[in-house]
């Protein structure tokens, strides 16, 4: 099937219309998913870059990139709120991603 201008622009129209709240949890869990959770990397935690030795949300990437790469058992260890925290935004990205389909079809059903 070959696209017509009008739908390459609908397609263009739909990319753009999508919520930046669910562009940046999908980008969140690529860039997860493409680290190394047991090599220690950049954190954008304050608490770790002003030098404080305990926060009680780091972990919780390297928990879920664990988690991302079958290793449970890990990431367990690294924080207990790894999987919960995973289980909430895989939640928000399918309710997001209905609410945005749901806008779409109804859109185009209008036209």
């Amino acid at each position: 099937m070959r696209l017509t201008d009008k739908g390459r622009m609908n397609l263009a129209i739909r990319a753009a219309t999508l919520p930046l709240e669910l562009v940046c949890w999908i980008t969140a869990l690529v860039a997860l998913y493409l680290t190394n959770p047991h090599e220690h990397h950049f954190t954008v935690c304050p608490l770790e870059n002003m030098g404080v030795g305990w926060c009680p949300g780091c972990g919780i990437g390297r928990s879920i990139a664990l988690l991302m790469h079958g290793e449970i058992t890990a990431s367990l260890a690294m924080h207990w709120l790894g999987i919960p925290a995973f289980l909430v935004i895989i939640h928000r990205i399918y309710i997001l991603l209905k609410q945005t389909y749901g806008r779409w079809t109804k859109h185009y059903h209008h036209e």
